[in-house]
């Protein structure tokens, strides 16, 4: 419990050291120039004012509950279709032998690309940005569930046979404790990458979303908006990504913690 608190006091320090940097650069000069012109790269204490005022008068909820919406559904959407078409991948080499160069041909491709073909396809609402974020996330857990079952150990899997353990049991007692590390992984990643995909999409065509705010900001060189709307993004994804955290530390309690069997 100590040194957790200590950690999070540490985390505390480097943000609040990091907010003071860059408030003294952007207000101050250093030998004559302002290392941070805010122009360019605005200051938190107007940044901070940006999103108070956004909150409290509540411009910012119909734009946030979209982002967020089309952000989560990309995430839970690409993490089941990349676990289950992963699984069934790792389970069948023959299949997976067969579909190999088009999965990869398909993952080559710049997501960037599908986004105006989603919304020619799905419209401008939010499923264009859904569809975006789903290939981004998919992928990602695909590629580690798929590898993750591959990598089950030959001895244990030689052993649970021996033992009379069927198809059913292996999967439960095999196969998945051994690629759950792996799809946690993945989905520490596919956080930020379902916020990638309903921002870009946002971009491309919406009336709301964050990434809407943003690009309306850009377009009259509104650097505080634009940072505004980049640090509540990155908030609200640092909450899924603790939501994983917290299902991840739950589900892997039978998984020893770094240190504990140097101890053994």
């Amino acid at each position: 419990m100590k040194s957790r608190a200590q950690l999070l006091l540490m985390q505390i320090a480097v943000a609040v050291i990091g907010l003071a940097l860059w408030y003294l650069l952007s207000s101050y000069p250093v030998f004559g120039h302002v290392l941070l012109p805010p122009f360019f790269f605005s200051n938190p204490v107007d940044v901070a004012a940006q999103i108070v005022d956004w909150f409290a008068s509540g411009v910012i909820w119909k734009h946030l509950w979209v982002t967020l919406v089309e952000a989560t559904l990309a995430f839970v959407i690409g993490s089941i279709g990349g676990v289950l078409v992963g699984f069934w991948f790792a389970r069948q080499p023959r299949t997976a032998a067969v579909f190999d160069p088009y999965v990869k041909m398909v993952n080559a491709l710049p997501r960037v690309v599908l986004a105006p073909i989603f919304t020619l396809w799905l419209g401008l609402g939010i499923w264009s940005k859904v569809a975006l974020g789903v290939t981004l996330v998919f992928f990602i857990v695909f590629f580690n569930v798929y590898q993750g079952v591959k990598e089950v150990s030959p001895t244990v899997l030689a052993s649970a046979r021996m033992l009379g353990a069927s198809r059913r049991q292996l999967l439960r007692h095999v196969y998945l404790p051994s690629a759950t590390s792996w799809v946690f992984s993945s989905l520490h990643t596919s956080v930020g990458l379902a916020f990638v995909g309903a921002v870009v999409g946002e971009y491309l065509g919406s009336a709301r979303g964050v990434g809407y705010l943003i690009l309306q900001a850009e377009g009259t060189f509104d650097i505080n908006t634009v940072m505004a709307g980049i640090l509540v993004l990155t908030a609200f994804a640092l909450v899924l990504d603790s939501l994983v955290g917290r299902a991840e530390r739950h589900l892997m309690k039978w998984q020893p913690r770094a240190g504990e069997t140097e101890k053994l």
